[in-house]
């Protein structure tokens, strides 16, 4: 019998690891044609397309809100009309501030002109993982699949992916993404070792792997492109 397959995509996660380094938007990547290169001669089971991500609020006399969450809004329209489960959190807001020091750059010219602190406003998602995890567990436990392939560099999911291994024998997938910055190694996307370590099997794409699910003709107006921020989420051991 030929395995069943659940597909789970941590939205925000492959937005900074994969979206971004191909310099396209969500709504220009065929997560169709990516779904089904991962996929092969498996069989995705019943609500088995499952896409996980912040939601972009709109506020108050904000128009780039207002335009961010329309995009998404028509996004997640596209997905929905293909048969995905789609699962959201509202994106938190808040306030952070750095101390000016001589690690940055221009901290003389800072100083000089009376600049101590600088606050900026971050937007984080919150409780993704956990509903990510939850539902690897709940669909082995009610036998969904047979195989789930992560897309997620996520250490959190590590206890839910090890538990369907050993208490409902499933295979897990992991799929990571190596794509190296020569300009500045911080920047290199790597595949999370210990995801490597604890799963049935791995593939690691490269940026050439993935440009090719970008869909032609692109004509990108990345202005109101809604920006995601990734909460206790380490990228790499």
């Amino acid at each position: 019998m030929n395995d069943r397959v659940w597909v789970f995509i941590d939205g925000g996660n492959f937005h900074h690891l994969v979206i971004k380094k191909i310099n396209c938007i969500e709504q220009t990547f065929d997560f169709e044609k990516f779904v089904s290169f991962l996929v092969g001669e498996k069989s995705i089971g019943q609500n088995g397309k499952r896409y996980y991500v912040g939601t972009v609020r709109e506020r108050m006399g904000d128009a780039h809100s207002k335009e961010s969450m329309a995009i998404q809004t028509r996004f997640f329209a596209t997905l929905k009309n293909n048969s995905w489960h789609i699962g959201t959190s509202k994106l938190k807001t808040r306030i952070e501030t750095i101390t000016v020091d001589s690690r940055m750059k221009d901290f003389d010219k800072l100083k000089s002109i009376g600049i101590r602190e600088i606050e900026y406003e971050r937007k984080r998602e919150k409780g993704i993982d956990v509903m990510i995890a939850t539902d690897i567990i709940a669909g082995a436990v009610e036998d969904k699949y047979d195989t789930a392939i992560v897309i997620s560099s996520d250490a959190d999911l590590l206890p839910a992916i090890d538990w369907v291994r050993k208490n409902r024998n499933k295979k897990v997938q992991y799929v990571g993404f190596s794509m190296p910055d020569s300009l500045n190694e911080r920047n290199s996307v790597k595949p999370l070792l210990s995801m490597m370590s604890k799963t049935n099997a791995q593939r690691i794409l490269t940026k050439e792997d993935m440009m090719q699910f970008i869909i032609e003709p692109v004509a990108l107006d990345k202005s109101h492109e809604p920006e995601l921020e990734i909460t206790d989420t380490v990228f790499q051991d």
